[in-house]
C-alpha cells in the first residue's frame, strides 16, 4: 500500500522549501506541489533520502495525503491564494484542513474561512514569521481558526516552531482571521522597530562615525537591554563589505525602501478603530518618502536647512540614542498591542496579549529580550489598559525621557529627519498630558458645525452648544 503523507505543502519558493525541510526533519512525511513541476522535481531530487513525495497534479497531491488531509499554502497573498483554493475545493472532502501560511489580509482569511466552512472543510490563517532562517530552523507561528482545528495541527506546529526554553513559539491565537490579524500587527511593529534603528544609524552617521564604529555600537547594544534580532543583524549588515569595491555594502545600497503592504494594512485598521499608531505610521511614511528619490535629490538643492554634521561628544550621543531608541521601541510595541486589544475586543477574539508576546520571543523578526517583560506585564495584569503604564515600562520611560528629548531636539536643530523618534515622543507626551488643546478644537467644531461639546464643570455625557458670533467676509 502506498504510504500517505502527514501534510502537504503547495508553493516551493524559499519560505515553502524551508518549511518543508523543517517539517520533514521532525519526523513527518510531506507531499509537495508547485505550479511548475520542474521546481517540484528539482526540490525533491536535491534532498535524497528525505520523507518527501512529489506530486505533479493537484489531484495526485490531494490523494497522497492521509485523512483528514492537511494542506498548507505558501503562495503569494491575494488572488493566488483564492486561485489555489478554487482548484482544491473539488478535490477535498469533509473535515480536510487548508492552512494559509502567507501574509494574507485577515478579512480575506475570514472570507475564505466562511467559504470552506460551508463545504464542511476547515481553514486556518496562520501567520509565520522568521524569514528563510526561521522557516528552516523554527519560526514563530500565529494560527487562527476553530480550536478543534488547532488541536489537529498542534503536533506539527509545536514541533516545527522555534523554542524558548521548552516553550514552542506557537499558540492558538483565536477564531477566524485572528492569526493573520496578529501577524499583520507584528509586521506593523516591525516597521516601527526597523525605522527607529535606521534613525539611530542616521544620527551616528551625522556624527562622523564609520560603519565599523556604528556596528560596534549595535553589537554592544545587542548584549544589553536592546538585545534583539534586528539589532543583531544591523551590526552584521554594517560590517559587510562589497567584494567588488571593498566598500561597506550598506553605503552602496540605494536609499529607496520597499514594502509589501502589511504596514499600510495596519494603518488602515488603526484608522478604522480610532487607535493611534503614530510610530508605525511614521515608519510607513518614511518608506514612502524614501521611494521619492528623484524628488528628494531635486529638493536637496532648493530647500534650505542647517548643517547636519553633529559636533558632539560621541560617547554621550551613543548613550542618549540608546535611551531614545529603547523608549521609542516601547511606544511602537505599545501602540501595536493597544490596537490588537481594541480589535480583539471588537471581534470577540479573546486575544491573550501575554501569550502572543511570549511566542514572539523566538523565531520571529521582532524577537527581543524585552518581550519577556511584555509577556510578564500582561500575565501580571491581563486587563492592563496600556503597556506604557505597566510598572517596568513606566519606569524605563520615566528614566529615558530626558535623553529622548535631547536626541529629538538635536536632530531637529540639525535638520536630521527622525520621524519615528519624534512621533514616539509626541505620543508619550500626549498620553501623559492631562489636558490637551482639544478644548479649542471642540470650540472650532462647534463654531462652524454646531457639533456641541462637553464641559469640565458639568457631568460627563451632557452636551452643549454656544451661539458663536457671526463671521463677516
Amino acid at each position: 500500500m502506498k504510504q500517505l503523507s502527514d501534510i502537504g505543502l503547495i508553493g516551493l519558493a524559499v519560505m515553502g522549501q524551508n518549511l518543508v525541510l523543517n517539517i520533514e526533519s521532525r519526523g513527518f512525511r510531506v507531499s509537495v506541489f508547485n505550479r511548475t513541476s520542474d521546481a517540484t522535481d528539482a526540490f525533491v531530487a536535491a534532498h535524497p533520502g528525505k520523507q518527501l513525495a512529489a506530486a505533479h497534479t493537484l489531484a495526485d497531491f490531494v490523494q497522497s495525503l492521509a485523512r483528514p488531509r492537511r494542506v498548507m499554502l505558501m503562495v503569494k497573498a491575494g488572488a493566488p491564494v483564492d486561485a489555489v483554493i478554487e482548484q482544491l475545493l473539488p478535490l477535498l472532502e469533509a473535515d480536510d484542513i487548508v492552512i494559509d501560511g502567507g501574509n494574507s489580509l485577515f478579512t480575506d482569511t475570514e472570507r475564505r474561512d466562511a467559504l470552506l466552512a460551508a463545504r464542511g472543510l476547515h481553514f486556518i490563517g496562520a501567520g509565520v514569521s522568521g524569514g528563510e532562517e526561521g522557516a528552516r530552523k523554527g519560526p514563530s507561528i500565529m494560527p487562527g481558526g476553530p480550536a478543534s482545528t488547532w488541536q489537529a495541527m498542534r503536533p506539527i506546529f509545536e514541533s516545527i516552531a522555534a523554542k524558548v526554553g521548552n516553550d514552542p513559539c506557537v499558540v492558538h491565537i483565536g477564531p477566524g482571521g485572528a492569526g493573520h490579524y496578529v501577524k499583520m500587527i507584528h509586521n506593523g511593529i516591525e516597521y516601527g522597530d526597523m525605522q527607529l534603528i535606521c534613525e539611530a544609524y542616521s544620527l551616528f552617521c551625522a556624527a562622523g562615525m564609520s560603519t565599523d564604529e556604528i556596528a560596534d555600537v549595535f553589537d554592544t547594544w545587542n548584549e544589553g537591554e536592546l538585545q534583539s534580532y534586528l539589532i543583531q543583524i544591523t551590526g552584521k549588515a554594517l560590517r559587510q563589505r562589497d567584494p567588488e569595491t571593498g566598500a561597506p555594502v550598506v553605503d552602496l545600497i540605494l536609499d529607496k525602501a520597499g514594502q509589501k503592504g502589511t504596514g499600510q494594512w495596519t494603518l488602515m485598521n488603526a484608522a478604522d478603530n480610532a487607535v493611534v499608531v503614530s510610530t508605525i505610521n511614521a515608519a510607513v511614511e518614511a518608506r514612502v518618502l524614501s521611494s521619492m528619490k528623484a524628488m528628494r535629490v531635486a529638493a536637496s538643492a532648493q530647500l534650505q536647512g542647517p548643517d547636519a554634521a553633529l559636533k558632539v561628544d560621541r560617547t554621550r550621543l551613543i548613550e542618549q540614542v540608546h535611551d531614545a531608541l529603547y523608549a521609542s521601541k516601547i511606544v511602537s510595541y505599545a501602540q501595536g498591542l493597544n490596537l490588537m486589544r481594541t480589535m480583539g475586543e471588537k471581534k470577540g477574539w479573546a486575544l491573550d496579549l501575554g501569550a502572543i508576546a511570549a511566542i514572539w520571543r523566538g523565531g520571529c523578526i521582532v524577537r527581543a529580550r524585552f518581550l519577556n517583560h511584555i509577556s510578564a506585564a500582561y500575565r501580571a495584569d491581563p486587563q492592563l489598559p496600556h503597556l506604557m503604564l505597566a510598572p517596568f515600562f513606566k519606569d524605563v520611560l520615566n528614566r529615558h525621557q530626558q535623553a529622548w528629548r535631547e536626541v529629538v531636539a538635536l536632530a531637529v536643530s540639525h535638520g536630521i529627519p527622525v520621524p519615528a523618534f519624534s512621533a514616539s515622543l509626541s505620543y508619550y507626551d500626549s498620553l501623559r498630558t492631562a489636558r490637551l488643546p482639544a478644548n479649542l478644537l471642540q470650540a472650532q467644531r462647534d463654531f462652524f458645525g454646531a457639533h456641541t461639546y462637553e464641559r469640565v464643570d458639568k457631568p460627563a455625557g451632557q452636551w452643549f452648544h454656544t451661539p458663536w458670533p457671526e463671521v463677516i467676509g
